[in-house]
């Protein structure tokens, strides 16, 4: 398992190397599906905090508190990383939950979180448990998200953007 500030610099590191931006609010639903993923996938937390239920959906309270002062702009690339101390089966899951997550903007990741019934069935400030965030997930990991809000963009032309991020992260990774 995963110190929960690891989880975040690979998510991070892996938005830099996709030439992506990240907010508190995406990264903070991100590491909601990558938990989830990693709890339904491997039967493993991937990170060690709890995630918890607030107003604008699922949140990681330590990560929110660290990254606060952003407010909604970018968090900046991690200044150390380092790959290699990253697991393979780590590393599959948080790449996979960014390249269907990481597409969206952090407020169509939030509609999406305030459709799903862990966020709707839990009270603000109550944590979600790993059982139900494992139950709930297992559901989820064979099929795609569910877009509850609309983007501008066409699917072709999202499908296409996604490829191409994918080819430039795999590019950068081969030189690592």
């Amino acid at each position: 398992m995963l110190r929960t500030q690891e989880a975040v610099d690979y998510l991070l590191w892996l938005s830099c190397n996709a030439d992506d931006s990240i907010s508190n609010l995406k990264l903070q639903k991100l590491l909601y599906y990558a938990q989830g993923y990693c709890l339904a996938k491997l039967d493993k937390p991937l990170f060690d905090a709890p995630i918890e239920s607030w107003q604008h959906g699922p949140v990681v309270k330590e990560v929110y508190h660290t990254y606060k002062t952003y407010g909604n702009g970018s968090i900046p690339c991690p200044k150390f990383f380092r790959l290699k101390k990253y697991r393979v089966q780590e590393r599959e899951i948080m790449d996979e939950v960014y390249s269907i997550y990481g597409q969206f903007s952090a407020w169509t990741l939030r509609d999406m979180t305030h459709e799903e019934p862990l966020w709707r069935e839990t009270r603000d400030g109550e944590v979600i448990g790993t059982a139900r965030l494992r139950e709930y997930f297992m559901t989820k990991v064979k099929t795609r998200p569910v877009i509850v809000q609309a983007e501008a963009k066409g699917w072709d032309e999202i499908a296409s953007e996604v490829l191409e991020r994918r080819h430039k992260l795999w590019e950068k990774l081969a030189k690592v």
